[in-house]
């Protein structure tokens, strides 16, 4: 039954080399969408931990998140710094969704206000760091080169340096920029910040504001994304979905014209579960290939998204074991064409 079952493929090489491909991007997809789901922690995690804080501290109305945006007064800020079991505090401004103006077209930002030295200033960055109140360090998303100039409102601001992997919300760039000119843009120059990055363990906040860990805070950060990761989720289902249909319709195509070859081989005593077993090693074989496409394919599909993908070792490992589940539910559509043969018609006309 093997050698018939691998004949067939043979045979029918071209029909199922288009199920190969159709399958095989559709399955991509659903590993580029469990990429995009990781990409929502990963960019938080590469925005965080850029910050070298072990505790963060918030407003309560913040509830943990990053962008939330809640803001309170600088001095918190020193209050911490001077607690025993601190050894460096520094306050940062994150004002979400910023319109930033870059050779005459408008891109949305999320602009970070950092001290310009020190505990606080942004790391790993090409080019020289932040020394005047009108210099900015931008993602490489921003598409604009050292020398730039960016226009925020009525601010310009100078292009001295750039950070690679810095977005937040879905793939919005970060860019940064002195902590006084952030306040200035955001709260009319007022002295608050978002966020306390500390180095140490602070003991004690006031009432209002919230002590956190940095994987609490990346946690909670996430969560505000809950919404479209569910939604990415219900989408990658309807990707299996899809690829179940397709093979399906293939199988079924190829059921049908293998009617009187099941009827000969019944006549010559193969049991029907033999002939369903052809059928489904087949859908699984077809699937096999399609998962090989597919971990190859979307490696190339990554710049189809303006969010982050970073694609988990787990969707990779979990291709195949979908891809036999595909191709065994894509083959009970074909379960009656082939257990129901009739053996006599093997004789017949």
């Amino acid at each position: 039954m093997l050698s018939v079952t691998f004949a067939d493929l043979r045979f029918r090489y071209r029909q199922f080399l288009i199920a190969v491909v159709g399958a095989g991007m559709v399955l991509a997809m659903g590993v580029l969408l469990a990429g995009l789901v990781s990409g929502f922690a990963w960019e938080i995690n590469q925005v965080v931990d850029a910050q070298h804080a072990d505790y963060w501290v918030l407003s309560h109305k913040a509830e943990g998140q990053l962008t939330a945006a809640s803001t309170f007064p600088e001095t918190t800020v020193a209050a911490i710094e001077h607690e025993p079991s601190v050894t460096q505090a520094a306050g940062i401004a994150v004002l979400p969704q910023v319109p930033l103006i870059l050779n005459g077209k408008t891109t949305l930002v999320n602009l970070i206000g950092v001290p310009t030295t020190g505990f606080g200033a942004p790391g790993d960055v090409t080019g020289s760091g932040l020394s005047d109140r009108n210099d900015a360090i931008i993602d490489t998303k921003v598409h604009g080169q050292i020398g730039d100039v960016l226009t925020a409102g009525s601010t310009s601001l100078h292009v001295v340096g750039k950070v690679h992997g810095r977005t937040l919300l879905g793939g919005l760039p970060v860019v940064y920029v002195p902590l006084a000119t952030a306040q200035q843009f955001g709260f009319g120059g007022l002295p608050l910040v978002t966020a306390v990055t500390v180095q140490g363990t602070p003991t004690s906040a006031p009432a209002d504001l919230d002590v956190l860990t940095t994987q609490r805070v990346e946690d909670k950060t996430l969560a505000r994304m809950s919404s479209a990761i569910a939604t990415i989720k219900n989408t990658r289902g309807l990707m299996w979905l899809v690829a179940t249909i397709i093979i399906a319709a293939l199988i079924y195509v190829s059921a049908l014209q293998r009617v009187r070859d099941f009827a000969v081989l019944k006549a010559l005593g193969a049991s029907s579960g033999a002939l369903f077993g052809s059928l489904c090693l087949q859908a699984i074989v077809v699937t096999l290939f399609a998962a090989v496409f597919a971990a190859v394919a979307c490696n190339f599909m990554t710049g189809l998204f303006a969010q982050p993908i970073a694609i988990p070792v787990s969707a990779f490992v979990t291709l195949p074991l979908v891809a036999v589940g595909v191709g065994m539910l894509a083959s009970l559509v074909a379960l009656r064409t082939a257990t129901g043969a009739d053996p006599v018609s093997a004789f017949g006309a």
